[in-house]
């Protein structure tokens, strides 16, 4: 194979989110002769991105202090919050949590402020490539991170180029930035191979879900911003949901779950489908339509499973470190801090003795970002007693400020799934679209070449037909959001088919399979959806 092509630069950043683009605007307002690129692996900024999310100003004020004047295409001034606990037919209001007080905060499409944040980092000189896929590290031979490879485009099923093949390049630089998002495969990579997170608590997360709704007039209520807590989820199973009233008649909802469920035959779509069929949200839905839908994991480990974040040659930040603070519910703010901070750190070295990653882990660390994860650290560990142990411990760590003299530790979520637990289920016939998990993903507009190399790698595909189907029942048909892991049997038997076409990148098999055998890879460059103002 011939040495591949490569482009130089001084800072590479992996991923076109908040923390990502951030980043790469603070490094050109410091310093505009720094040559900085950024890889997207989605077909254009804000595709993949999917949150919430009502976000926290404060970055972007210090970041582009002018944005007001011309802000993002979906903003919405935050006006009153609710928080209600639900029961199958009626809800009670409860206080609204000190962290979840959004009084100056504004409701955004994530994906739409990543689409508005690129032109501007662009016009500082940031090179921008959407639709490449980072699907390797390039190393050094002292065994330090030298760059990333782009992923090849034009391979079919079997490996092999067609008439469209073109060959990925390297792209090095001093420094490599992971701004990945949740579970990145990158940095997943990254962080075993430099054993990052041997000093740590295993990460943990959970999967959202979202769709964007437009209701007959005079529904919404721009601002109003509601969280639910309750049915359909039972007091075990950790989540809730979102509701944001948007502008121009439209909803963004959402559903959260935790993966460290414990029912192999739990469906957090199904969770979702169920709780729109609350009678506050029937009434609210019925007669709209649905725009757009899509589902991520989000790391849910907070402070004590705060890997390393820098190692030679790369560092890591946003959601691909864990900053997310989930009594919040809240991650952009840490995102754009993360990102920020680490332009500044780069420029400091930079000036002093060149681009180098070490130092940045002791920067985050004694940074107001992680003393907000430190404060808050103990309130999501709680709910793995339950739900009214946790919003009683919830309500002593709000108090303290997170003063308690013990940190509660945390389980991987692979391993939380129980054999032959049932759990009896209080839901309901529902009939508000979507009618199933296929005609959800229509509405994230993904899509994939099927005739490339299947992105979701079955490490050890005998497991599925044997210990799975005897001891779990193959969860993977169930917590995959899109249906891309279905049992059909044929004249060949019985067998694992992975409709991979559908695929919305949520990672969630990457972490919930209780074997680990799933390992979700890139595929080709632009590829997987195409959210709209999620």
């Amino acid at each position: 194979m011939s040495e591949r092509e490569v482009m130089e630069y001084d800072v590479t950043i992996v991923g076109a989110g908040p923390a990502g683009l951030s980043c790469a605007l603070r490094l050109k307002q410091l310093n505009s002769e720094l040559n900085v690129c950024v890889i997207e692996k989605a077909a254009e900024v804000g595709a993949h991105i999917l949150s919430g999310a009502v976000i926290e100003t404060g970055p972007l004020d210090d970041l582009l202090p002018d944005w007001r004047d011309n802000p993002p295409p979906i903003c919405v001034a935050a006006q009153r919050d609710e928080f209600l606990l639900l029961s199958k037919t009626g809800a009670r209001r409860l206080p609204t949590p000190p962290q979840q007080n959004n009084h100056g905060n504004v409701i955004v499409s994530l994906g739409a402020l990543c689409g508005w944040l690129a032109p501007q980092a662009e016009s500082l000189g940031v090179d921008i490539f959407p639709g490449y896929a980072a699907s390797a590290i390039a190393w050094k031979q002292d065994g330090s991170v030298s760059g990333v490879v782009i992923g090849d485009m034009g391979v079919d099923k079997s490996g092999q180029p067609k008439d469209t093949y073109v060959e990925g390049i390297e792209i090095h630089a001093p420094v490599t930035v992971l701004a990945e998002g949740c579970r990145g495969h990158l940095s997943k990579q990254l962080i075993k191979h430099f054993s990052l997170d041997k000093d740590c608590d295993p990460q943990t997360y959970g999967i959202g879900m979202k769709e964007l709704w437009r209701l007959p007039e005079g529904r919404v209520q721009p601002g109003l911003i509601q969280h639910t807590i309750g049915w359909p989820l039972d007091p075990r199973t950790y989540g809730g949901s979102f509701v944001y009233h948007l502008d121009d008649n439209r909803l963004a909802l959402g559903f959260v779950v935790a993966l460290d469920y414990a029912d192999p035959a739990f469906s957090p779509f199904e969770a979702l489908q169920q709780f729109k069929h609350h009678p506050r949200m029937r009434a609210l839905l019925e007669g709209g339509e649905i725009i757009s839908s899509g589902a991520r994991a989000l790391v849910e480990g907070g402070y004590q499973s705060l890997p390393n974040t820098q190692m030679p040659g790369a560092l890591l930040i946003g959601d691909a470190a864990g900053l997310l603070n989930v009594p919040k519910i809240k991650g952009t703010h840490q995102a754009m801090r993360s990102g920020m901070l680490a332009a500044e750190h780069l420029h400091q070295q930079h000036q002093s003795d060149g681009l180098r990653s070490d130092g940045f882990d002791q920067a985050l660390r004694g940074s107001a970002i992680v003393s907000e994860l430190k404060r808050v650290r103990n309130i999501r560990p709680g709910f793995h007693k339950g739900l009214w142990f946790g919003l009683a411990n919830a309500v002593w760590e709000t108090a303290t400020a997170g003063f308690s003299p013990w940190t509660m530790r945390q389980h991987a979520d692979h391993t939380a799934l129980q054999q032959n637990l049932s759990v009896q289920r209080d839901w309901v016939e529902r009939e508000l679209p979507p009618k199933d998990r296929l005609a959800s993903v229509y509405f994230a507009a993904t899509e994939h070449d099927e005739d490339q190399p299947v992105h979701l790698q079955i490490l050890e595909p005998d497991v599925c037909l044997t210990r799975c189907a005897e001891e779990y029942d193959h969860p993977c048909t169930r917590f995959c959001p899109a249906s891309v892991y279905e049992m059909v049997e044929d004249e060949q038997g019985k067998r694992l088919q992975i409709n991979a076409a559908n695929c919305v990148h949520c990672k969630t098999c990457d972490i919930k399979d209780p074997y680990q055998i799933i390992n979700w890879v890139t595929p080709e460059g632009g590829a997987g959806p195409n959210y709209q103002n999620l």
